[in-house]
């Protein structure tokens, strides 16, 4: 299969956030058949679904591979695993680290397990925001520009960029 390139979401409210997020960089570096080439600021969001935890630090990664969707998700499940999250979990609950694949070239794939365009993605500014900081692809379903999605986004919310900044190639304390 030829490399694709893929944007993935990461985000975490729960301990050293941005330690969190850099582990999950390198993870998806050192992944075989992937490379990441791009890595958005970091932003510090509120909480969906439950208001009472943490805030979120958010952030996207641009990659280039050569897995299939069914691999990249499994492998972003796996580090989820190694990073603490457990296999179970109550939808909208604190994390140490979540991995959503945003977008898989141009392709729309609908499975039972797999949802790319990730559904939620044009309603949520703490996907948008970061992703516009590395690039602003055509969403494959909406067939509009991610910056346009921006402009019609109902999400009230304001996604506050942090200082911060992930860094490629190194390798994280976690």
């Amino acid at each position: 299969m030829e490399n694709v390139t893929a944007y993935i979401g990461i985000g975490s409210n729960v301990g050293d956030r941005l330690a969190y997020l850099q582990g999950a960089v390198d993870r998806l570096d050192r992944t075989e058949l992937t490379s990441v080439t791009g890595v958005s600021r970091v932003y510090m969001t509120e909480p969906f679904g439950d208001p009472d935890q943490e805030r979120y630090f958010n952030a996207v990664v641009e990659i280039e591979t050569a897995l299939d969707p069914t691999t990249l998700r499994l492998v972003c499940k796996v580090i989820e695993r190694e990073l603490g999250r457990p296999d179970e979990y109550q939808r909208w609950s604190p994390r140490t680290i979540d991995l959503d694949i945003l977008l898989y070239g141009e392709r729309c794939i609908e499975t039972e397990l797999l949802s790319i365009p990730h559904v939620e993605m044009h309603r949520r500014k703490f996907v948008i925001v970061p992703l516009l900081d590395i690039a602003n692809p055509e969403h494959p379903r909406l067939h509009r520009p991610i910056a346009d999605l921006l402009k019609s986004c109902g999400d009230d919310s304001v996604p506050i960029r942090l200082a911060k900044q992930l860094t490629i190639g190194r390798v994280s304390p976690i």
